[in-house]
């Protein structure tokens, strides 16, 4: 049986070092204002899979990478002033690139084998993160989002979505545009871009806690 690349694997899984010095940079406005809350949805996994890492696109046991476009999300946790969330578990889930779910409620065929669905990950000492996924895609009633959930101890969890700048369809969506305020639906857009030293494109997503209210 084969298991995913051991160098490669053990340099994204442990690398925090350039995610921290790539997520230093992230929007002002983003430190201060919480993440709005939005609905978990049908498709958090039943059952949490083995292979519940930070790297979505190659799954241990598989030789082939999923399909998609791979890219690479950073990210901090940070409370209302700005300070890391320390002990924060961030989790992540998605539909592949045909845009079906790896969930028994999925009703459009079989998930991607090669790709993971879902990913699990902790914050370090300055509240960053990272995943190795892919680009979201549209499904029949959606824009491209990905799920995430933020728990730990002395943090009331966190369910969120994550959007793309700039997709055209944004505004139709009925999930993104029940949050309230446009700095609000600002907080929740990701743009991935080809950043010196990563394979792929780079987004980053500031995850604010603390007074955090519920839209869509």
């Amino acid at each position: 049986m084969n298991s995913k690349p051991s160098v490669t694997r053990r340099q994204f899984v442990s690398g925090m070092t350039i995610a921290g010095g790539f997520v230093v940079g992230a929007p002002a406005y983003a430190a201060f204002l919480p993440t709005p809350r939005q609905n978990e949805g049908p498709f958090y996994p039943v059952k949490i899979p083995l292979d519940h890492d930070n790297d979505l696109i190659q799954v241990t046991g598989r030789s082939q990478r999923a399909e998609g476009e791979a890219v690479h999300l950073l990210g901090r946790v940070l409370d209302l002033n700005g300070k890391p969330v320390l002990g924060a578990q961030i989790e992540i889930w998605q539909c592949d690139a045909q845009g079906r779910y790896h969930h028994p409620g999925e009703r459009h065929g079989q998930a991607d084998p090669n790709f993971q669905g879902f990913g699990r990950t902790l914050a370090d000492k300055s509240g960053s993160w990272r995943f190795r996924t892919i680009k979201p895609v549209t499904y029949p009633g959606r824009v491209p989002h990905i799920h995430f959930g933020v728990s730990g101890r002395g943090i009331e969890r966190l369910t969120t979505q994550m959007y793309l700048k700039d997709h055209t369809e944004n505004n139709s969506d009925w999930i993104f545009t029940s949050v309230p305020s446009e700095a609000e639906r600002q907080s929740l857009l990701v743009e991935f871009v080809p950043i010196a030293g990563f394979d792929a494109p780079v987004g980053n997503f500031t995850i604010v806690l603390g007074g955090n209210t519920r839209a869509g």
